[in-house]
């Protein structure tokens, strides 16, 4: 009976680890391969997007010159469509103010008025030449 026994037992028991590399080998590599296939997705998502928004922004960008060239021509048609009414409204004013009616009328008509005294003018080369012929 005095066998010797140990004292206390051991506090955890060892325990065989099984060492199982190769799947998680295999799972790794799976998942680089996933991450490797989501992140060329999402590259060839972004160059579909910024070839798309690089469409739109040339399409836009012929518009709008499109558009300022019309509006060059319009503001430039309108300049002169105001020079134009400008002078009607100076000429439609003059025609209408009862102080200008006898020059208005003289201007479009042959009659003058009567105190006024015509003048005729002629030609100086003219006007020499017979000065000349009647002075001998």
């Amino acid at each position: 009976m005095n066998a010797i026994q140990p004292s206390r037992p051991p506090l955890q028991p060892i325990q065989k680890r099984l060492v199982i590399s190769r799947p998680k080998r295999h799972l790794r590599q799976r998942s680089y391969q996933v991450m490797a296939l989501e992140s060329t997705a999402k590259i060839a998502v972004n160059l579909i997007i910024t070839a798309v928004a690089a469409s739109a922004f040339a399409q836009l960008l012929s518009y709008k010159l499109l558009q300022q060239e019309k509006l060059r021509e319009i503001s430039t048609d309108v300049k002169l469509m105001e020079a134009h009414v400008n002078a009607l409204q100076t000429e439609f004013s003059r025609n209408f103010d009862p102080q200008q009616t006898k020059t208005i009328m003289q201007q479009q008509g042959y009659r003058f008025d009567p105190s006024q005294r015509r003048v005729v003018l002629m030609n100086q080369d003219r006007r020499e030449d017979e000065q000349t012929e009647s002075s001998p």
